[in-house]
């Protein structure tokens, strides 16, 4: 049991420092967006980051018995996570991020854990129990009082592109956790073969719909970045914890990425934290301390 406890706070260790990443991406992102088109954008770095996977893949013998190995069924539900995870939530993040200010539609994901919650119990069977339950609302009270209310100016467009994105990202998490929780599947594996849909589906649907794209030193700098670290690193080591976390657990931890996000905007754009906000992000994490509360008495998953 110690044991299990242990590995179960090492994949939360993991899955932080992995929120750590995409929080920086929304900087890099926003930056990006002033000279290549969204879902372009979104394609080449989703693309980019399976190329340089795909080869760590087939160079290990097991790893390509693996993927040899996989049934219709398996490259089905491999596809569909691609699909979900990648072309609609990732590209649909992308385009949401050219119509709204990050604040409003971090507020938007912010509801992710409660869909994931509801979601998981007809079809993971993960019950939450009361002290989880709370800590979900505690979440959601934290986020409001944190970005609420936004004065910026709404794109309608921005909107809905948004709520699609956050009922995609609660969708990936549960086929995410559906995929990765029996530990079957090899996490690179599962990377490999999902970003590969995923992210051919968003470059081609990109060029279709914007052209190619031109990028100086700086645009491809920014690609690659979140291409090699962002994506092929962080997205690999966020299937690993998945075999250790369950899908509300992962959702709450990566909704942490409003509090990082948030501090990130401090240090570097200048953006003040008052007092109001401040609780609120207090409030975020006790809630995301208390989804965990359960699994670390347990050491069960």
């Amino acid at each position: 049991m110690q044991r299990s406890r242990r590995s179960h706070l090492i994949a939360v260790i993991q899955a932080l420092f992995v929120t750590f990443l995409w929080s920086t991406s929304w900087v890099l992102i926003k930056v990006g967006l002033k000279e290549i088109p969204a879902l372009s954008f979104a394609g080449l770095r989703y693309t980019l980051a399976f190329l340089v996977l795909a080869p760590t893949l087939l160079a290990r013998p097991e790893l390509r018995a693996a993927l040899g190995a996989l049934t219709r069924s398996d490259w089905l539900r491999l596809s569909l996570l691609g699909v979900v995870f990648y072309a609609l939530t990732q590209g649909g993040l992308f385009v949401a991020l050219a119509f709204l200010p990050a604040v409003m539609l971090s507020l938007i994901l912010s509801f992710s854990p409660a869909a994931v919650a509801l979601l998981g119990i007809p079809f993971l069977g993960e019950r939450l129990a009361r002290v989880q339950w709370a800590g979900v609302a505690l979440f959601l009270v934290g986020a409001l009082i944190y970005f609420l209310p936004v004065s910026a100016p709404l794109s309608a467009v921005g909107l809905v592109v948004a709520v699609v994105v956050m009922l995609a990202n609660s969708c990936a998490a549960i086929l995410g956790r559906s995929v990765n929780r029996h530990g079957r599947f090899h996490p690179l594996l599962v990377t490999v073969v999902s970003m590969g849909v995923g992210s051919v589906l968003l470059l081609v649907t990109g060029l279709m719909v914007e052209g190619v794209p031109r990028l100086d030193a700086s645009g491809w700098g920014i690609v690659l970045w979140l291409a090699v670290v962002n994506t092929a690193l962080a997205f690999t080591l966020w299937n690993h914890t998945l075999r250790r976390l369950t899908a509300i657990e992962s959702s709450l931890i990566n909704n942490t990425m409003l509090v990082q996000i948030a501090i990130l905007a401090w240090l570097f754009l200048g953006e003040p934290i008052g007092m109001r906000e401040a609780l609120g992000l207090l409030l975020a994490l006790l809630g995301v301390l208390l989804v965990q509360l359960p699994a670390v008495r347990s050491g069960e998953n």
